[in-house]
């Protein structure tokens, strides 16, 4: 299993968009998933009755973690958000094959904020 004490660079740009996110939910778009990491996946799979899985480690720990389909997504926002979850959404920004061409074969593809979901006051 791959350890994230040193983190990846996915992590570390999970990690700074989650910072970006504070306390809200960070749907972090991967492929055709958004997962969700940490505490974000406990409480996202105990809400949504989702399996909770884990990826890699970090401070000796695993990583917690559960994924939704980019198809199915709305739905389970529409879940998150009646139960009372903030949820801030990180798309890709650009394709790999973008990635690729600009910062070579292993590039990392850039993620932002580019929405926040409130329940309504």
């Amino acid at each position: 299993m791959a350890r994230c004490d040193a983190p990846t660079p996915m992590m570390a740009q999970y990690r700074r968009l989650k910072a970006e996110a504070g306390d809200a939910l960070l749907f972090y778009r991967m492929g055709d998933f958004f997962e969700l990491f940490f505490d974000d996946a406990k409480i996202a799979a105990a809400c949504l009755d989702i399996a909770l899985t884990k990826r890699g480690e970090a401070d000796g720990e695993p990583v917690a973690m559960c994924g939704v389909p980019i198809h199915a997504a709305r739905s389970y926002l529409a879940r998150l958000i009646r139960a009372g979850h903030r949820v801030a959404i990180a798309e890709q920004t650009e394709s790999p094959a973008q990635a690729r061409k600009a910062r070579g074969s292993k590039a990392l593809v850039d993620r932002a904020i580019v929405r926040l979901v409130t329940p309504a006051p």
